[in-house]
This record gives C-alpha cells, structure tokens and sequence, in this order.
C-alpha cells in the first residue's frame, strides 16, 4: 500500500475530550450568566440599571461569542489547512483556556469589559469543533465516517448533559462553602489544560496533504452571499438560518424567563437543562438511529420542524415549574431529531467534491444565526419576558414553511 496514501491513526480519545470541554464550557455559562445580570443579589450591575437596560447588556455579551467566532472559524479552518491540524487545535484551546480564567477574573471582580473580553476571545479562537470536524474527515473511510461523526454527537450530548448541571451546582455556596459563580470556570480551565497536554502528547498530526486555503476574516461575509446567490441553496440555507435564529432566542434567553418569572436559581436552571441533555442524548443516540433506517433526511424534516415548534410554543403555557420538566423533553426530542436531519439535508445538495465548502457555508449560517438572537432578544426580554420565546416559535414555524417551499417537490424519498 502506497504510504502517501495510508490514513493516519485516529486520535479519537483526544477528540472526544476536546468535544465534550467545548460543550462542558458553552454548558456552564447557561446557568450562571443570566443570574449576574437578572439575580436578586448581583451587584454587577449598580442598583440603579433597569431590567431593560440588563436585557440588552446580557444579549450584547452573548452576542459577542458568536460575532467573533463568525470571523474566527473560517479563518482558523484555512490555517489548519495550510499548517496542520494539531498547531491550530493547539491554539484554539490556549484561547478557550484563556477565556476560562478570565470569566472567572470578571465574576470576581464584577467587571463588565472583562466579560467581554473574556467571552470575545475564545471566541475568535473557537475554532475547535470545525478542526474536529476536519480531523475526522482526515481519518475517516466510508465505513468508519458515520461512527467517528456518531462519536462526537455522543460528546456533544454529554457536555450539554454535565455541562449546565456542574455550572448549577458549583456555583451554589450552599452545598459547599466555598463555592461561587466562578467555581465553575476554574473548573473548566483546569480541565481545558489537561486536553491541551492530552492534545500534544495524543493526537497524532491527522493532515497528510497540505493544502494553500486562503485566509481571510471575511470567510463567514463570503460564506452567507455564496448561500444565497446559489439557486439550489438559497432555500435549505434559508432554513438553517432561520431555525439557528429560532432555536438561539430559547436557549439565550429562557433562562432569563425561569429567574424573572418562577424564581429559578443557577442550581434549578442546571438540573432543568442537565434533564434536557439527557433527552437529546437519547434522541441522537437511539432515536435518530432508528428513523433513519426507514425514513429519509427530508421527509423527517416535513414533521419535526413543525413539532419543534410547537413545543418552544407550549413553554408559553406553564404557570408551575415544574410543568417545566414535563414539556422540554419535547423540545429536546424534536430538535435532537431535525438537527442532524437538517446537516445531512445539507450535506446532500452537493457532491464530495463540494463538502467542505458546503458545510463551511453551514457554519457560518449558524454562527450569524446564534449571533443576532441575543442583540435583538436583549431588547424583546426587557419589553416581556416571554417575547423571545415566542419569537423562537415563530422563527421556527417560518422556517418550517420555507421548507415545505424549499422543497414542495422534492421526491420523498430521494
């Protein structure tokens, strides 16, 4: 066998733990942010910000995580392209390592600016998942792709799964002293530490040809006029943003509806979103398996965009919490389903030769869809607090429909 040919060895451990930090990290924030800005004891903001006012500071922070990483990740892609995929993976995580401790820093000192930094720069550096998702394709053979992608979907689950439920839990000084909001962060960073030694002794260099991809911060401004300008791909892009859009108002902002309205804590807000990623771990674990043996992509899509949308509609409906519980399996189940659905979809309106450009447009899409929800939502949030979520629903509804449109007549099987 011609060497120059031979795959390299797969570091699938490093991938896994580089996935499921990244996750673990985007989990921990969810619980504990919205209580700096809305609780009833911070003092990050002077007693003398009105709830409006917090609204929109909370949706500019995070915005500023997506922003950045809309101009980051392409950018970081082409340089793994060009200079391997180990230094850069390397890079990223030094970033998401720095952005760790400094959120810890902002929390203790109750800085506003810091937490921009600290949220910005992993930002522009989270590049990771779209390295991952290279390195895979580096490694992979028809036989072996769906179960290395398999491989990280299960990360992704866990990470969502512990992720808010330690974010919860750590920050709660009741269960042990000396526990804070910025426990957590310190927790992750030590974590993001030991991947990055786990990364440099590990993972085998996975880019056996160099490739010159340009370079440019306005990758991302490229990527979404390509989505549009395409013919075929106008209407499945316009779906992706719409439903990132739709899907990004709920997780940004219905914790600030569980504080302000029932009185939730970072501990409740954690085990709630901990019991969410249980159901979309079983969701892409067994039950996407399942309906993909007998129904294709496409006609799933017809039914579970509209469900998913009716179910971020149901959580206008609840005046106990615990009815809470009850309904985001749902939500959970629904979107476990039209997420990878809606990647395949994708995936398959161009051949392998197009793949890469094909999902870096995906990317992108979803990182501008994750980045204006927050701007706006701060705004609607501070209006009512049950306005961005009934903006998720209706996003998600619009989105639907521009499916059925998008592809009235496509075969459905085919």
């Amino acid at each position: 066998m011609d060497q120059s040919n031979a795959k390299p060895r797969a570091p699938l451990a490093a991938i896994f733990l580089t996935v499921f930090i990244d996750m673990l990290g985007i989990g921990i924030v969810i619980p504990v942010l919205p209580v700096l800005f809305f609780g009833s004891d911070t003092t990050l903001l002077g007693p003398e910000v009105g709830e409006r006012a917090r609204s929109i500071w909370y949706g500019l922070l995070l915005a500023s995580y997506p922003f950045m990483q809309f101009f980051g990740a392409p950018a970081l892609g082409a340089l793994s392209d060009r200079h391997g995929r180990k230094p850069l993976l390397m890079l990223s995580l030094a970033g998401t390592l720095a952005g760790y401790l400094l959120f810890a820093l902002a929390i203790k000192q109750q800085s506003l600016w810091m937490l921009f930094v600290s949220r910005m720069l992993p930002g522009f550096t989270g590049g990771n998942i779209s390295i991952i998702f290279s390195s895979i394709a580096d490694v992979s053979d028809a036989s072996s792709r769906t179960r290395n992608f398999g491989l990280v979907g299960m990360a992704f689950g866990l990470g969502f799964i512990f992720g808010p439920t330690l974010g919860g839990l750590m920050a709660d000084a009741s269960l042990v002293s000396w526990f804070e909001p910025a426990t957590p962060f310190y927790f992750t960073a030590l974590l993001t530490l030991v991947n990055i030694l786990l990364v440099q002794r590990r993972f085998n260099e996975t880019l056996t040809q160099r490739r010159t991809s340009q370079v440019s911060l306005l990758t991302g401004v490229r990527n979404v006029g390509k989505s549009f300008a395409d013919p075929k791909l106008r209407g499945i892009f316009t779906v992706v943003m719409l439903l990132s859009l739709g899907f990004t108002f709920f997780t940004q902002f219905f914790s600030v509806l569980l504080i302000n309205k029932f009185g939730f804590t970072e501990r409740n807000i954690g085990m709630l979103f901990g019991w969410i990623g249980l159901w979309l771990v079983f969701t892409q674990g067994v039950t996407v398996r399942i309906l993909s043996r007998y129904v294709h992509a496409a006609v799933i899509l017809r039914y579970s965009i509209l469900a998913l949308a009716c179910a971020l509609g149901a959580l206008l409906l609840p005046d106990k919490s615990w009815m809470f519980f009850a309904l985001n399996p749902f939500v959970a189940t629904f979107q476990g389903i039209t997420a990878p659905n809606l990647t395949s979809t994708v995936s398959s309106q161009a051949g392998p030769e197009r793949q890469g450009e094909i999902l870096g447009i995906n990317q992108s899409m979803q990182s501008l869809g994750q980045a204006i929800p927050p701007v706006i939502g701060g705004y609607l949030a501070g209006i009512n607090n049950y306005l961005p979520i009934i903006t998720a629903a209706g996003l998600t509804f619009l989105g639907w429909v521009v499916y059925l449109w998008a592809f009235r007549t496509a075969k459905p099987n085919g």
